[in-house]
């Protein structure tokens, strides 16, 4: 029991870790439950610090009202400022200003007025409509279950009260949109599309839309575990069955056919980056909006925001804890919502593809118009076609590995043996295409990732055009050769890891370039102060230390007449 001058330590209550107690601050999200006569609560307390942004938004990425805390003595600090743009940024739409430790200035009603009157004018600036505002000092709980004898000039009510007595219902878009998250086929008598009504609401009969599809029908029954319903709402969870058979899959939207989402690929929105590893533009993540998932790659980045002024700033990359407004794109179009007007279908985490860790969380703002204007154009003639009248099938062969061990020597003397077996080809060398549409780009970790995307498209087009395309470059990341590979159908890439100790590949150094590296002449130079990320599992794994360029040549183009089946035949 604490004795006559102990003053219970509150933070206790949410500050479980060792490092927390230690350091006298609070580092992850703590989530507490409490409930009174007239309400329950769920509460998220989240640390403060700029190095913990990231749970900070993890915490209010589902609250429905924010309760920032202001030191009397010190007024809004740039974390106050920092965290009501977060919050902001989430869509919280009420927020509690608790200016604390009032008995600290003598429970000054000009103090707490100052305070007041400056937080709301930053609140109107960030969106956020409503405030309430009032004074208190936590340990001796004045204005905090009950009203203070002590602040007569304080008429408001208490912070109980006012959680108490707000309204703070989720936030519900209005017209009917539902992600489908399973396809309910018990038996052959059944038909069922399973999810989560996340706006407006449905009815039997109501005509719907399955999207980014154009295919109508109508709600013929709705099923939920306690039976059927003439009409669901935002919130439920159920069970559509539709009154025709029609194409849906996890990840569509079943929307209102009268006023359906829109759909795009690609769009402006602002990111809050939680990798620890920086968001690098045009490097390919999945997305997961709702309960679909495609291919995403942010195509840049148009601003960085200084989340404790509001400040915009130019940025090539986000770090850690940063927030961007960006653009992005995907490789199929989705059905969506701004943020603003529906969070399940606007709000979206980026997730590493290769950890499966989660990278990032965005809010959608808008469609690019550019998204609705272009569209495939078909053709006659594909690849297919081409590549049969060169008498081959086109491939693309992607040679990666440190400079100096020996990649662009043994796609050359391949392209040769190719040639002269009569067959079409293109070689694609890194130093060579940097000469041309890569002459713009540099060697930071960004411009990396840009110029293997450009080479990797370029390839897939020579690859359409029916040839077979050698690319010889360094592509020092995973994550890129990945990309590159999805570019192209099954059977039509073979990625080949011309591999070489870094010693070896220094003592070759044919263009100078490592002794210039270790002279500090040249910056981010891979295998030197720039890491390369070896293949793990490539389809060819050549081993070029001791072995003659001229014998792995021949060993790989005997390789590729095998296992193509002669890639065509040549008159």
């Amino acid at each position: 029991m604490p004795g006559a001058t102990d003053v219970l330590d509150f933070s206790l209550l949410t500050d479980g870790l060792d490092a927390e107690r230690e350091q006298g601050i609070t580092i992850d999200v703590a989530y507490r439950y409490f409930h009174t006569a007239r309400r329950g609560f769920i509460v998220a307390d989240c640390p403060g610090h700029e190095q913990y942004t990231r749970n900070m938004a993890t915490g209010a990425s589902n609250a429905e009202l924010a309760v920032v805390l202001v030191d009397a003595r010190k007024g809004l600090l740039p974390q106050t400022r920092r965290h009501t743009y977060i919050c902001g940024l989430l869509g919280i739409r009420q927020v509690v200003l608790a200016v604390n430790k009032m008995d600290l200035v003598d429970y000054d009603q000009a103090t707490y007025e100052a305070i007041a009157a400056q937080y709301r004018v930053l609140a109107q600036s960030l969106g956020i409509a409503a405030v309430h505002c009032l004074p208190v000092a936590a340990p001796t709980g004045d204005n905090v279950g009950s009203r203070s004898p002590r602040m007569p000039w304080y008429a408001g009510g208490s912070l109980l009260e006012l959680l108490e007595s707000i309204d703070a219902a989720p936030f519900q878009a209005a017209d009917f949109r539902m992600p489908v998250q399973w396809v309910n086929r018990p038996d052959h008598s059944f038909r069922g599309y399973a999810g989560t009504i996340c706006g407006g609401s449905v009815a039997c009969g109501d005509e719907i839309v399955v999207q980014p599809g154009v295919q109508r029908a109508r709600i013929e029954r709705i099923v939920t575990a306690d039976g059927d319903l003439q009409r669901a709402v935002a919130g439920q969870a159920v069970t559509l069955c539709l009154d025709r058979e029609v194409g849906v899959s996890r990840g569509d939207v079943i929307a209102d056919a009268l006023r359906p989402a829109p759909v795009a690929d690609q769009f402006t929105c602002h990111l809050l980056w939680l990798g620890d590893a920086a968001l690098l533009p045009n490097r390919t993540y999945w997305l997961k909006i709702g309960t679909r998932t495609v291919n995403a790659r942010v195509m840049s980045i148009k601003y960085k925001v200084d989340v404790n002024s509001q400040s915009r700033l130019a940025a090539r990359h986000l770090e850690l804890n940063e927030v961007g407004y960006c653009t992005v794109g995907l490789d199929d179009a989705i059905a969506f919502e701004p943020y603003a007007s529906n969070h399940t279908l606007g709000g979206f985490i980026l997730i590493d593809r290769l950890s499966n860790a989660t990278v990032a969380c965005g809010m959608l703002d808008f469609a690019l118009g550019r998204s609705a204007n272009v569209h495939w154009q078909h053709v006659d003639i594909d690849k297919s076609v081409r590549g049969a009248s060169k008498g081959q099938r086109p491939l693309c062969l992607w040679f990666t590995g440190l400079s100096g061990a020996g990649k662009s020597t043994i796609a050359n003397l391949v392209e040769r043996r190719l040639h002269t077996l009569g067959y079409h080809t293109y070689l694609l060398d890194g130093d060579n295409v940097r000469h041309g549409i890569n002459k713009d780009l540099g060697f930071t970790p960004e411009d990396r990732v840009e110029n293997i995307r450009r080479i990797a498209e370029v390839a897939h087009l020579m690859v359409d055009a029916g040839l077979i395309v050698l690319v010889s470059v360094i592509s020092p990341y995973r994550s890129e050769r990945r990309s590159a590979r999805e570019l192209f159908a099954e059977g039509e890439f073979m990625e080949v890891f011309v591999d070489a100790p870094l010693a070896v590949c220094e003592e070759r150094d044919p263009k100078g370039l490592y002794q210039r590296a270790r002279a500090g002449e040249i910056r981010n130079f891979t295998g030197i102060d720039s890491p390369y990320e070896k293949p793990e599992t490539p389809d060819v794994h050549l081993q070029t230390a001791g072995q003659r360029a001229e014998q792995l040549a021949e060993q790989l183009t005997e390789r590729l007449l095998a296992e193509q089946g002669g890639i065509g035949s040549v008159d």
